[in-house]
């Protein structure tokens, strides 16, 4: 078996075990991995009852509960709810750390925005550098560490707007949508009993096959003219009339690597600039903040993405 059939019997067990539970958001599903892949974090953003914690619930099963971590975000959450706390031992006398929900391997940051920027903060260290700094103390997060951070976007009453130098530790954000009739005629079927299909969901892979897929992936080969393609397009979000607040280099870092990700589970051992095209407003869209006039007329990151898209030219 050579490298890429192997990367992708890893990445394509993991899918076709979510799918068992995950009906018809094949394409959300793909991208998850692909953020997984990447060594990135996801932000999904839709309606109650879409599925978000389910999803996530199934990233984390299929490679194996034990490092399933969940965090449900209220406006009274402190960062040390996330981070851990040091508790008087009686015995000893001494002080033990107890560490919080935030050392897990998938981590599910449910309705995100409830809590406050104090609070959301707490994660920013580790999304972005995979350590936590607690009381003076460092702590690495080795292996995996992914974090699926849910919001609602039409309950604004008791919420947070993410700050916007979180937002931009996220790699992609996606929304789920509404399945179509047959698939959620579907999912009724497979939840008419008693047992909801996610019990049944086992685990696939292990967490070191992930580290592998990860490594796997970020050997994928980008051409350099590919490379100049991806910063010439968020480098023209920086010139857009209609953008505030433009994306940054760390938006090339991650459109590369959810790209070389995105290749491996389409079958292909290069980049091509098809897949950049696929998923660059996932990865550039959230990063940018908006002018207020241009917000009111309809135009959102996302439009502005697609509209770069047709203006910059592609490497022949």
């Amino acid at each position: 078996m050579d490298r890429v059939t192997d990367v992708l019997s890893i990445g394509h067990r993991i899918e076709d075990a979510i799918k068992t539970v995950i009906k018809g958001q094949d394409g959300l599903i793909r991208k998850v991995l692909c953020c997984l892949g990447a060594g990135g974090h996801m932000l999904l953003e839709d309606y109650p009852g879409t599925g978000k914690t389910t999803l996530a619930k199934a990233v984390a099963r299929s490679m194996g509960e034990d490092g399933f971590q969940r965090i449900q975000f209220t406006p009274d959450l402190l960062p040390s709810d996330i981070l851990g706390v040091s508790v008087l031992d009686p015995r000893s006398g001494d002080f033990k750390f107890h560490k919080g929900p935030v050392f897990a391997n998938v981590l599910l940051a449910d309705e995100i925005n409830r809590a406050s920027p104090r609070t959301q903060s707490a994660l920013l260290e580790v999304m972005s550098e995979k350590q936590a700094t607690i009381e003076g103390r460092r702590y690495q997060f080795d292996g995996v560490f992914f974090v699926i951070a849910t919001q609602n976007p039409v309950e604004f009453r008791g919420t947070y707007p993410i700050p916007e130098a979180q937002m931009d530790r996220f790699a992609m954000q996606c929304t789920m949508g509404y399945v179509d009739m047959d698939h959620e005629v579907e999912i009724l079927s497979d939840q008419q009993g008693s047992s909801h299909p996610l019990n049944a969901l086992n685990q696939v892979v292990s967490v070191d096959d992930v580290v592998a897929w990860q490594q796997s992936v970020s050997a994928v080969r980008i051409s350099d003219e590919l490379k100049h393609y991806i910063v010439r397009l968020v480098g023209a979000t920086r010139q857009h009339k209609d953008v505030r607040l433009p994306a940054s280099p760390r938006a090339s870092l991650s459109l590369m690597k959810v790209s070389q990700a995105m290749s491996v589970m389409n079958g292909s051992d290069f980049v091509s600039p098809e897949v950049i095209q696929e998923v660059a407003a996932d990865v550039i869209g959230h990063r940018l903040v908006i002018d207020s006039e241009a917000k009111f007329a309809g135009i959102s990151g996302r439009s502005i993405v697609d509209a770069l898209l047709g203006e910059v030219a592609v490497p022949c």
